[in-house]
């Protein structure tokens, strides 16, 4: 927009450049897109993010769950436990949806959302789809990932993929599963809740709490007012 000062960084999630000091945040919004599952620290990341807010500051986050291409993991695990009797990490490891909830916590955020939403993929065989993967940046760089694979164990893996996930059209499906994450940097101007103790009524007293009556209104007060006729529970009733 005109008259706004646009400054473009490039820098390390694990190294925000942003962050003075635990307090002294400057930023209002904080937003990371499908980026944070990269992160070898991702708790140290969190509360990066968590400095670099001003107090009520908002961070919206979304990364790839764990159980983002687990048809690809079962196909490996299959094929290399058949072939080679153990199994390589061939797929990089993700966070879960819990590990997300408590991991926002742990970093100190406030009123913290997690939501998932699972999307699955079509593709003709493996090999499109790990062209694919390499094509969005999202091909295994684990450390420790075994061995490369040899031709003959990925036409395995394909056969495997058919087996366990084919469907009948003839193309195999991958799942990538997305995580929302919400966090607010904490303030004072924020919902708190009560103090453990505070509440006047138990469940135990709800239960022999009577409702309450309902009030009577006199119809007269409206003017003219028409009534339907009464008729049995099990009838219909028309009115022209």
């Amino acid at each position: 927009p005109e008259g706004l000062e646009v400054v473009r960084m490039v820098g390390d999630e694990e190294s925000i450049p942003f962050v003075k000091a635990p307090g002294k945040g400057e930023l209002d919004l904080v937003i990371s897109n499908l980026a944070l599952h990269w992160v070898n620290d991702l708790p140290g990341a969190l509360q990066q993010v968590r400095d670099s807010l001003r107090p009520d500051g908002l961070f919206l986050g979304s990364l790839f769950g764990g159980s983002t291409l687990q048809e690809l993991r079962d196909a490996f695990l299959v094929v290399e436990q058949e072939r080679f009797g153990g199994v390589s990490l061939r797929v990089s490891p993700m966070a879960g949806v819990a590990d997300a909830g408590m991991l926002l916590t742990r970093a100190g955020f406030a009123l913290t959302t997690v939501d998932v939403q699972s999307i699955s993929i079509n593709y003709p065989d493996l090999f499109t789809l790990m062209e694919d993967l390499r094509g969005m940046g999202e091909s295994n760089a684990a450390l420790m990932r075994g061995p490369p694979l040899r031709r003959s164990t990925l036409f395995a893996a394909d056969a495997a993929y058919r087996a366990l996930y084919g469907r009948d059209d003839g193309t195999i499906p991958a799942t990538f599963q997305v995580i929302f994450m919400t966090g607010w940097h904490p303030s004072d101007r924020q919902q708190q809740p009560l103090s453990r103790g505070s509440a006047k009524f138990s469940f135990a007293d709800m239960e022999s709490m009577q409702p309450p009556e309902q009030d009577s209104f006199d119809l007269s007060e409206f003017g003219d007012v028409h009534r339907l006729p009464e008729q049995d529970d099990d009838s219909g009733s028309e009115q022209n």
